[in-house]
């Protein structure tokens, strides 16, 4: 009688889940699997793939020109999300500290450029970066340089597009952590005895984790494939795993060799985001202790 009354108590499959499951299993599930089969495959012809299992496309890899190109994207991605979390997280942060109505002026501003195509303010750069451009004129006309400086196709400008378009991405998670941190928590850490510095590092960072965390995720891993913003404002000049992958799949049509980088990269971004989590880890119980404050 007690099993039965268990049984009863059982909450029924929620059929609202299904479309999460079936969209998860069509569109990312299945796709993760085909193009890890598909990396042990081989080209065959111009289009073809021969059903062919081997490391061949992994061992290629390792070859010295796509090494350079894997750590030239790494060494991108980190410095990219360096300046996003050294200007993002302060933004953010300040952010949530700002009256209802400032608040929503700011979100505005940050929202309207999603309005308009992310290639269009690419070329906005573009314009702002060429040679006797605005930038140029006004750097000339302050004396700070005498001739043009070339911005445009160079691996400061990629840095620089990268940063513009990922910036939001941090913003708003850290924003969404710090508008629901405790302000009684600062304000008894304060009391305690604790300098404004060592309060913040204590507990408003530990609390605000969750948001850097989930802005890291958000910049780092697309700056590791943003291969337009490459080809845009660095030309030829910066080469990433993104722009291999575009040519192996557009112009060398080796669909093989291409699902084996995105695999590798895939591979480097979930190892790289879990140091990431374990070096965050000791900061999550920060805001837990406040005796320690004096």
């Amino acid at each position: 009688m007690n099993k039965t009354a268990e049984k009863r108590r059982l909450p029924a499959f929620p059929l609202s889940l299904l479309p999460m499951y079936f969209f998860t299993l069509v569109f990312v599930f299945f796709p993760l699997i085909y193009m890890l089969i598909l990396s042990f495959m081989r080209r065959e012809g111009a289009w073809g793939v021969a059903a062919v299992f081997s490391l061949r496309n992994y061992r290629r890899i390792l070859e010295p020109v796509y090494i350079r190109t894997f750590l030239q994207s790494v060494r991108l991605a980190l410095l990219c999300t360096s300046i996003v979390i050294l200007a993002g997280y302060p933004a953010g942060f300040f952010m949530a500290r700002l009256s209802r109505r400032w608040r929503l002026r700011v979100m505005l501003l940050l929202i309207v450029p999603f309005w308009t195509s992310s290639l269009l303010r690419l070329y906005g750069w573009m314009i702002l970066f060429r040679a006797n451009g605005p930038l140029d004129v006004f750097l000339m006309g302050l004396g700070i340089s005498k001739e043009p400086l070339r911005l445009l196709y160079s691996y400061p400008a990629v840095v620089t597009g990268m940063v513009y378009a990922l910036l939001p991405f941090m913003i708003f998670p850290v924003y969404s952590s710090a508008e629901k941190l405790d302000r009684d928590l600062v304000e008894a850490a304060r009391t305690m005895g604790a300098p404004p510095f060592r309060a913040f590092l204590t507990v408003s960072l530990p609390l605000t984790m969750p948001g850097l965390f989930s802005g890291v995720i958000l910049t780092f891993i697309p700056s590791m494939g943003l291969f337009f913003i490459a080809d845009i404002l660095g030309g030829n000049k910066v080469v990433l795993v993104g722009n291999l992958i575009q040519e192996q799949l557009l112009k060398d049509h080796d669909w093989p060799f291409a699902a084996a980088l995105s695999v590798v990269l895939m591979l480097l971004t979930s190892v790289l985001l879990y140091l990431y989590r374990l070096m965050s880890r000791p900061l999550g119980n920060g805001g837990k202790e406040l005796e320690g404050l004096v």
